[in-house]
């Protein structure tokens, strides 16, 4: 496999990203990990190979609003790489708007990678409005690790680590969802921390670790990407405080967001599988944002509407493979 070589000075690519899977760092990763990685003047993004064909899919993620010349750039790199079509999932709120004209088959993603919702926290106010502003039940829940002694801290030693991979292989299998493996987690570890982007984070009970998040630290934002608990002593609230003293964590080191990374929008279901976590969320009263969503720039349209029915069979039989 051959992987273009990047052009770009990679100061110059950090200080235009806006988001931490825009990083160099990020692409380092990717690469890594054997993925087919491509570098423009608009971002970077990543193409994977459709199982028994020659055709393979862009992702775009978190990139810039799409413009016609963007639009002409990928499609041009597309063609080469024989793509069916590139998902791009902007970094963008959804006041802006796409004006592209007529010439591109822009259409909104049959499956997004990124609910267009998240949950931000302002770190620009003041440690007593942010408690105010909660629900009084996480206030409370607060209190009570605090009664219990669990002890929160920053650990990126190799043992914290390791208690993240054992915790996180826990979670998956508890709540059925399909995840990426340790290789995955082990290699994202090494590059983004030695990059200075990634940070873990504990939560210890009585010597014992029941709750580790690794966070990107990222321009003026926390992002909160990867997250794992132990079903032990769930009664001593090990996760709310361990994100309560994140956010402080945050606000010391001068950071002004606190990305929770997803949220189901502004009426959830209840019975949506993500409900627990996205209430968990919402008991620190973020902000609610809306992104402008998730688009697939289709450059094979038969193929595409094949690879979509096929897409559906395949999510279908991994969702019943992780709740085994």
């Amino acid at each position: 496999m051959t992987i273009q070589k990047p052009t770009i000075d990679q100061k110059m690519f950090d200080k235009h990203a806006s988001h931490p899977l825009q990083s160099w760092a990020w692409g380092e990763f990717r690469t890594a990990m054997g993925v087919d990685l491509v570098r423009t003047p608009f971002g970077q993004l990543t193409f994977h190979d459709i199982p028994h064909t020659h055709a393979v899919i862009g992702y775009f993620p978190k990139g810039p609003l799409p413009t016609r010349r963007m639009l002409e750039a990928l499609e041009t790199i597309g063609k080469k790489k024989h793509a069916v079509f590139i998902q791009l999932e902007p970094d963008v709120p959804v006041q802006e708007k796409i004006s592209i004209g007529n010439n591109h088959d822009l259409r909104a993603s049959h499956r997004p990678l990124f609910t267009k919702y998240t949950f931000v926290l302002d770190l620009t106010k003041s440690e007593e409005e942010l408690l105010s502003n909660m629900h009084q039940k996480t206030r409370y829940n607060i209190r009570v690790a605090k009664k219990h002694g669990v002890i929160v801290q920053e650990d990126n030693s190799p043992k914290a680590f390791l208690a993240y991979l054992a915790l996180n292989k826990e979670t998956t299998r508890r709540q059925g969802f399909y995840a990426h493996d340790e290789t995955y987690h082990s290699t994202m570890w090494r590059i983004m921390h030695a990059a200075n982007i990634a940070r873990l984070f504990t939560a210890t009970y009585h010597g014992h670790i029941l709750a580790a998040w690794i966070v990107f630290c990222w321009k003026h934002t926390i992002y909160y990407p990867y997250g794992a608990s132990s079903r032990n002593h769930r009664e001593v609230m090990a996760p709310v405080l361990l994100l309560w003293e994140i956010a402080r964590w945050g606000k010391r080191h001068g950071y002004t967001a606190f990305d929770l990374w997803g949220a189901l929008g502004p009426h959830p279901n209840p019975k949506n599988p993500w409900y627990g976590f996205h209430r968990f969320k919402q008991g620190f009263s973020p902000d609610l944002l809306t992104s402008i969503g998730s688009f697939d720039l289709v450059q094979q349209p038969a193929m595409y509407r094949i690879y979509q029915v096929a897409d559906s069979f395949r999510w279908f039989f991994l969702r019943i493979k992780a709740k085994k």
